[in-house]
């Protein structure tokens, strides 16, 4: 049998085209046209509308414009600060815009020398947008009150924000019913409420049998404190709201 020949392609046969990739995500992207594009949707972490003065992803920013509004909020200049900090202007202004992180010597240093606490100083590093600031069970820093022996601790409840108090909130823990308590004495005004065990507390002249769900309000600057304690352990919530400067005057 003859061979057969094959016929030369016209010119105007297409040739068929080759199958696309399936699109999923394991095709990849390529060229410089996506750039720039914006990626939309809840899925992206770290998006927000805030504005120029409020937190960012950066600590070290974060603190620097906190030192930054507190010298500004003085009247103080960058040379008048550096050097109660004994640091240089330079550095200081480093600091203030965030292209430096402080070693915690130089954070208390800058503290100092602004008048304020180094938890003040770094009031908005790590705080939400919102200003809220959560403290979970177990973490709240532990303080010691003036007088207070073993088997009575204070954990504070939430870190003081600027360079004036306006309340502190404390989880109040007492376990010594030999203890010997101390009169406390503060301005503003303290609320007490009891989660658990029962005491008496003094205020003034006055003593009040407590109990758990029991609250007691009074003004802080008369001598107060536990008397006595039935029933141990004893939590309590206490809660201090100081006067504003007006009424301070």
């Amino acid at each position: 049998m003859p061979a057969m020949k094959r016929r030369p392609a016209s010119a105007g046969a297409r040739r068929p085209a080759k199958p696309k990739p399936a699109a999923g995500p394991a095709a990849a992207v390529r060229g410089p046209a996506l750039r720039g594009l914006a990626v939309r949707g809840p899925a992206v972490r770290g998006h927000s509308d805030r504005g120029p003065s409020d937190r960012t992803d950066n600590p070290a920013t974060d603190l620097g414009r906190t030192a930054r509004r507190l010298r500004e909020s003085q009247n103080l200049t960058l040379a008048d600060v550096a050097r109660r900090a004994n640091i240089s202007s330079a550095m200081l202004s480093r600091l203030e815009t965030g292209r430096v992180s402080p070693s915690l010597e130089t954070i208390v240093a800058l503290a100092q020398s602004l008048g304020v606490t180094p938890s003040a100083l770094m009031q908005r590093v790590g705080a939400d947008d919102g200003g809220a600031q959560l403290i979970r069970a177990g973490e709240g820093l532990e303080t010691v009150r003036s007088g207070t022996r073993r088997g009575h601790t204070y954990h504070l409840l939430a870190a003081q924000r600027g360079p004036r108090k306006v309340f502190e909130p404390f989880l109040v823990t007492l376990n010594d019913r030999s203890e010997v308590f101390p009169g406390f004495q503060h301005p503003g005004v303290e609320f007490l409420h009891v989660l658990t065990g029962v005491l008496h507390y003094r205020h003034g002249r006055q003593t009040y049998v407590m109990r758990p769900g029991d609250t007691l309000t009074f003004r802080g600057d008369v001598a107060h404190g536990p008397e006595r304690l039935d029933k141990v352990p004893i939590r309590m919530l206490s809660i201090i709201i100081y006067p504003t400067a007006e009424e301070a005057e």
